[in-house]
C-alpha cells in the first residue's frame, strides 16, 4: 500500500509550512553565521541587525546573502531589497515564498 494512504501524523498545513520556513531559515543563520544565540532565542519578528537585534553586523550581512542564495535559492543583488529582506526572519521567509522558493 502507498504511504499516501497513511494519514500523516503532521499534516502540511499552509501554517505548518510557513513555520517550517521559518525554522529552517534560523537552522541556516545559526549554522552559517555561527551565531552566539540560539534558534530558540530569534524571534521571526525580531530585526536582525541593530541595537534591537540579535547582533548581526555586515560581514553577516554578506554570508547572509550567500546563506539564502545557497539553501534557499534566493538571489538578493539589489542593496535597497537586500536592507528590506534582511530585515527578519518574516521578512526573508516572505520573499522567499513571494519568488515561489517555499
Amino acid at each position: 500500500m502507498p504511504s499516501s494512504d497513511f494519514p500523516s501524523p503532521y499534516p502540511l498545513t499552509p501554517n505548518t509550512l510557513r513555520m517550517n520556513l521559518r525554522q529552517r531559515i534560523k537552522e541556516v543563520m545559526a549554522s552559517e553565521l555561527m551565531l552566539e544565540v540560539s534558534v530558540d532565542e530569534i524571534a521571526d519578528d525580531a530585526p536582525l541587525f541593530g541595537p534591537n537585534g540579535i547582533g548581526l553586523d555586515s560581514v553577516d550581512a554578506l554570508q547572509l546573502v550567500v546563506a539564502i542564495e545557497k539553501h534557499f535559492k534566493l538571489k538578493i543583488s539589489d542593496q535597497t531589497k537586500a536592507r528590506e529582506i534582511l530585515h527578519s526572519v518574516d521578512s526573508i521567509a516572505q520573499a522567499i515564498e513571494e519568488a515561489g522558493l517555499a
